[in-house]
C-alpha cells in the first residue's frame, strides 16, 4: 500500500511504513550528502532509520555539492 507525500515540492507517493532512510535509498541519494526535513523540522541521520514516513508527509532533501 501507498501513502500520499509531498517531496521537495512534489506530490508523490511511497510505501507504507517506510523509514526516511528508506526512502532516501529508493530516490538512489547517498544518506552521507543530504539533509532531511520532515514537515518542516530537520532530522538528524541518527534518526532516519527509525522516522517512519506519515501520510501527508513534507518532505525537503538537500544534496551536499562539493566545490570551490
Amino acid at each position: 500500500m501507498e501513502i500520499p507525500v509531498i517531496i521537495n515540492g512534489q506530490p508523490g507517493n511511497v510505501a507504507a511504513g517506510q523509514t526516511l532512510l528508506e526512502l532516501l535509498h529508493g530516490l538512489g541519494l547517498d544518506p552521507a550528502r543530504v539533509a532531511v526535513e520532515l514537515d518542516r523540522r530537520i532530522v538528524k541521520q541518527a534518526h532516519w532509520s527509525d522516522t517512519v514516513v506519515a501520510s501527508g508527509a513534507q518532505i525537503e532533501i538537500v544534496q551536499f555539492v562539493g566545490g570551490g
